[in-house]
C-alpha cells in the first residue's frame, strides 16, 4: 500500500507521455497508450484483451474476478484519447507529463488519463496484496470519446457485447470530484447526460457572379438561420436528476429564494427563469448552468471558394445537446429556427441517459467520497456533454459519472477540461485511489 501513490503518478505521468491526439474524422492512434495499459493489466495477473477497431484505433478490456460470484458485475470505463493541444500556448509541453510543485501537467491530467491511472494504480495494488473486489469488474479502457466514438465505445458495444455480459452497471467520467461553493464542499454524483445532437445545415441558392444582384443567396439564408439558432431562448426543462442537484445545493448551502420555493413546488416550466435559478444559487449554479435546458451553439461554417463567385451551396454546423426526453421539442424547434430555406440533418447523435438517483451503487459511492472528506456533502449532477457512458448504456447498464478526487480551493477543475495547461494536484491522484479502493473493495 505504501508504495500506491507513487504509482499513480508515475502511470498517469507516462500515460500523458502517450501523444492521443483526437483530431475528429478518423484521425487518432492510441495503440500506443493501450498496449502500456495492456501490459499493466498483465501483470497484476488478469487477461487483457487488446482490440483494433482500425489500424492505430485501440481499446483495452479485462475483467477482473470479485469475492461475490453471486453479485452482477460493475463497468469501470474510461478513455485514452485526448482532444488537440496548441503547444505555443502551453507554459509547459502538453505531452511531457512532468509533475513540478505536487501539480501534473499536460494533456489528459484532467480529461481522463488521471482516472485510468487512478484504476490501473488500484488494481495494480489489489493484485499485490492479495485483495480482490467485492463484486467482478469489466475494465474498459477506449479510443475516440473525444469524437464520435465510433472507433471505441460504439463499435466495443456494436461488435463485441459480449465482453461486457453480465453488467448492469457502470462508472465512468466526470463525477466525485470536489466543488468549492460559499464555504461548503460539494461532491456531484452523474446520473444523468445530455444528449449529443451535432447538426449539418444546408442552404441552397443561386451561383453567380459576385458583381451581380443575388435575391436567394445560400450564405445569406445560411446566415439568417444560424442568427435565429444562437439568439433562440430555449426553455427550461427540469429533469428528475437537475431538480435534485438544484434542490441539494440550495440545501447544503443554506440560499433561499428559488423560483417557487426551495423544492421549485408551485413553479411551472413557463414561471422557471434559468438567470433566477442560477442567481439563487451563487457559484455553485455552474453545476447546473449547462443542464437546465436543451442548446444549440453555431461552431462551423463553410460557404465558397472565390471572393467573386456566389456560391449555390452554404452549410454550417450546430453543436446541440438535448435533455431526456425532449428530443422531439428540439427537433420541432430546429425545424422552425431553419425555416423552409434551410435543410438540417444529424451529424452524429448519441442518446442522452438517466439512471436511478437512489439505489445500493449510489449510496456505496456516497459513502466512499464521505469517508474521505466527512465535511463533504454529496449532490446529484448532469453532464451538460456526454461520455461513452451512452454508448454502454445501450446494453442495458445504468451509467454513473464517478471519477472522484479531492480537490484544493481555488482549483478551477472546469477550466482543466480541453484547456491550456491542463492539470491536476498529485494529492487528487492520490485520493482518487483511496475513494475507489473504498468504493470497489470495501462494500461497493
Amino acid at each position: 500500500m505504501a508504495d500506491r501513490p507513487d504509482e499513480v503518478v508515475a502511470i498517469a505521468s507516462d500515460l500523458i507521455r502517450f501523444d492521443t491526439t483526437n483530431r475528429g474524422g478518423g484521425d487518432g492512434r492510441e495503440r500506443p497508450a493501450a498496449e502500456y495499459v495492456a501490459g499493466l493489466l498483465a501483470e497484476a495477473g488478469l487477461d487483457p484483451v487488446l482490440l483494433e477497431s482500425a489500424p492505430g484505433r485501440a481499446n483495452v478490456v479485462a475483467r477482473v474476478p470479485g469475492a461475490d460470484p453471486a453479485r452482477a458485475a460493475l463497468l469501470v470505463h474510461g478513455h485514452l484519447d485526448v482532444v488537440p493541444a496548441d503547444t505555443a500556448r502551453w507554459s509547459a509541453d502538453p505531452f511531457g507529463g512532468e509533475v513540478a510543485d505536487g501539480v501534473l501537467t499536460g494533456r489528459g491530467a484532467v480529461d481522463m488519463k488521471n482516472a485510468v491511472a487512478v484504476t490501473l494504480a488500484l488494481v495494480r495494488d489489489w493484485a499485490r496484496t492479495g485483495r480482490r473486489p467485492d463484486r467482478e469488474l469489466v475494465l474498459a479502457f477506449t479510443a475516440d470519446e473525444e469524437d464520435t466514438a465510433a472507433y471505441g465505445a460504439r463499435w466495443l458495444v456494436d461488435k463485441h457485447a459480449d465482453l461486457f455480459e453480465g453488467c448492469t452497471e457502470a462508472i465512468g467520467e466526470s463525477g466525485g470530484f470536489t466543488f468549492h461553493a460559499d464555504g461548503r464542499r460539494l461532491y456531484p454524483i452523474a446520473s444523468a447526460e445530455r444528449g449529443s445532437a451535432w447538426l449539418r445545415l444546408m442552404a441552397r441558392g443561386t451561383a453567380g457572379h459576385g458583381s451581380k444582384p443575388s435575391t436567394d443567396n445560400a450564405i445569406v439564408r445560411l446566415a439568417d438561420a444560424v442568427t435565429r439558432i444562437a439568439g433562440y431562448r430555449w426553455p427550461v426543462r427540469l429533469i428528475p436528476a437537475v431538480r435534485a442537484a438544484i434542490e441539494a445545493i440550495a440545501a447544503a448551502t443554506g440560499r433561499d429564494g428559488l423560483p417557487g420555493g426551495p423544492d421549485l413546488v408551485g413553479a411551472s416550466a413557463a414561471d422557471l427563469d434559468a438567470e433566477a435559478i442560477l442567481a439563487a444559487l451563487g457559484p455553485a449554479g455552474e453545476l447546473v448552468a449547462g443542464t437546465l435546458r436543451n442548446s444549440a451553439n453555431p461552431t462551423m461554417l463553410q460557404a465558397g471558394q472565390k471572393v467573386n463567385v456566389i456560391p449555390g451551396e452554404a452549410v454550417g454546423y450546430v453543436d446541440g445537446r438535448v435533455l431526456p426526453g425532449y428530443q422531439r421539442e428540439f427537433e420541432a424547434t430546429l425545424d422552425e429556427l431553419t425555416g423552409p430555406d434551410v435543410d438540417w440533418e444529424y451529424a452524429h447523435s448519441s442518446p442522452a441517459l438517466q439512471a436511478p438517483l437512489d439505489g445500493p451503487l449510489v449510496a456505496a459511492m456516497s459513502r466512499a467520497l464521505l469517508a474521505e472528506d466527512p465535511a463533504g456533502t454529496v449532490v446529484p449532477y448532469c453532464m451538460s456533454g456526454g461520455t461513452d457512458a451512452k454508448e454502454f448504456s445501450r446494453l442495458g447498464m445504468a451509467c454513473y459519472g464517478f471519477s472522484p478526487m479531492v480537490l484544493p480551493p481555488g482549483f478551477d477543475y472546469y477550466a482543466m477540461f480541453h484547456g491550456v495547461d491542463e492539470r491536476i494536484p498529485v494529492s487528487a491522484l492520490h485520493s482518487g485511489v483511496a475513494i475507489m479502493d473504498r468504493l470497489l473493495a470495501g462494500g461497493g
